[in-house]
């Protein structure tokens, strides 16, 4: 196909795509001529991975560029791979502006170790982790802090099935790019049905106390 037709399948501008191509997140088309190239599904399916490393995951370029290197890496270790593309899409976002505390790291290193979780300790989701417990703490948010088990267990479940899943795919540039849709698009499923299962949670306790009437639903502005 050409660059129109990429475009069109993808729903990604053309000048984007050319933006893509010059920053290394795009592999090259295969050149009929000087000026043009053809792209195959291929093409299609990376810049759809792309676009959610960028608009859902809310990576800069160069954390995608990152995050697309270590997938690509051939390294003959696919768990280092693998580890490198999850490492890569927590690093990627916007940093804490300071390290957290070391009560709060001794609070998640306390956790993984009676959960007997298998976590190095570079893994930037430790330090992500203790900056929002530190921050928790600091709000007066005690209930939150106190539930940290459910928390652990909900995501150790949700874990496990994603492993298995991504064990029972064939390729190594299929289980990289299964990661990235896991932890990316993941992260967003899990953050909407959260929301919707509060909202629903809420709305049956008010509905009780309201007499087994129906909440306002809130306004959309």
């Amino acid at each position: 196909m050409r660059m129109a037709e990429l475009s069109a399948r993808s729903g990604v501008p053309a000048a984007t795509i050319r933006y893509y191509l010059r920053e290394g997140l795009l592999a090259a088309g295969q050149l009929t001529s000087p000026n043009q190239a053809v792209y195959d599904d291929s093409h299609v399916r990376r810049l759809r991975l792309v676009r959610a490393l960028l608009d859902v995951g809310g990576l800069s370029i160069e954390a995608a560029k990152g995050v697309i290197a270590a997938m690509e890496a051939k390294s003959g270790n696919e768990f280092a791979v693998l580890g490198q593309v999850q490492y890569g899409l927590t690093t990627g976002r916007k940093p804490s502006a300071k390290e957290p505390p070391a009560q709060a790291l001794d609070r998640v290193d306390d956790l993984i170790a009676r959960r007997g979780w298998r976590v190095r300790e570079n893994n930037p989701a430790r330090s992500s982790l203790a900056s929002a417990l530190a921050t928790l703490q600091g709000v007066g948010r005690e209930e939150l802090l106190a539930a940290l088990d459910d928390y652990a267990a909900a995501a150790e479940g949700l874990a496990r099935r994603e492993v298995e899943e991504l064990l029972a795919l064939e390729g190594e540039d299929v289980r990289a790019e299964a990661v990235i849709a896991a932890t990316v698009l993941g992260d967003a499923v899990l953050s909407a049905l959260r929301r919707l299962a509060q909202e629903s949670a809420l709305a049956g306790r008010f509905s009780q106390h309201a007499g087994g009437g129906s909440p306002k639903a809130p306004s959309a502005g």
